[in-house]
């Protein structure tokens, strides 16, 4: 554990760069996912091509917010069942 903190301390963990295997499942919708904006934006002109190119942005952020989010809230439940399972006098009659 020592070594991931230090890891973490020291910038070199890097979840962001990982690579994605494009024949995965998330790597397929990916390219369909591109392919279909592609053909969408050299049908569209002006405003309709601004139009798509911010709602894609927009959605982009939206996808990066909620990621994080997830990521937050998953690690404090990491957290949260770590501390469980540390503390030793839990089920104990204190009585």
């Amino acid at each position: 554990m020592r070594k991931v903190l230090e890891d973490l301390y020291h910038g070199e963990i890097h979840l962001h760069d990982r690579e994605i295997d494009m024949d995965s499942e998330l790597g397929k919708a990916m390219g369909r996912a591109e392919r279909c904006e592609e053909k969408l934006a050299a049908l569209l002109e002006g405003e309709a091509k601004d139009l798509l190119l911010r709602l894609i942005d927009a959605d982009s952020e939206i996808s990066s917010t909620l990621a994080l989010e997830n990521f937050v809230q998953g690690f404090r439940l990491g957290m949260r069942l770590a501390m469980e399972g540390l503390d030793e006098a839990e089920g104990v009659d204190r009585a």
